[in-house]
């Protein structure tokens, strides 16, 4: 039997092989990340900026509070004025969905009950966010991102 000795090729070879192997990781990772990325939020953040606290203003006036939870197949969304009062809005447009990628996301039909939002939705469990958007019936835009956290049972 005759001893193999460890050669300068063979450092050559362990030494592309690792990096090859940690390059191919780290490409893998960066096509997973750009292709699960949902997209911009606004064009240009310059120009959506130039009115940020106008509209911040005008929605912290209306002092809504927002709270959201799924119970019996409905997904039931409260929102309620500074007194603890359910508000009915002019229009309601929300977005259910996932934090880390967009193909779950659906457009609840919510109806208001007189006291909440409801529709029907089974979900996971897991965390959920509701990106919704409200019209007061002054005109008043308001805009949330809502975290649901449905738990299994």
């Amino acid at each position: 039997m005759s001893k193999r000795e460890f050669t300068g090729r063979h450092a050559l070879m362990v030494f592309v092989g690792a990096f090859g192997v940690i390059i191919a990781v780290n490409l893998a990772l960066a096509w997973n990340a750009v292709a699960t990325f949902p997209g911009l939020e606004v064009k240009n953040s310059y120009v959506a900026s130039q009115q940020f606290d106008e509209k911040r203003d005008a929605q912290e006036s209306l002092g809504w509070q927002v709270a959201a939870r799924a119970t019996g197949g409905l997904l039931i969304l409260s929102i309620t004025d500074a007194y603890g009062k359910p508000v009915e809005v002019a229009e309601l447009d929300a977005v259910l969905g996932r934090a880390t990628h967009v193909k779950d996301d659906v457009k609840p039909s919510f109806e208001f009950d007189g006291q909440f939002y409801v529709a029907p939705a089974e979900l996971a469990p897991g965390n959920w966010n509701i990106r919704m958007t409200a019209k007061a019936k002054d005109g008043t835009m308001f805009q949330q991102r809502v975290v649901l956290n449905v738990i299994k049972g």
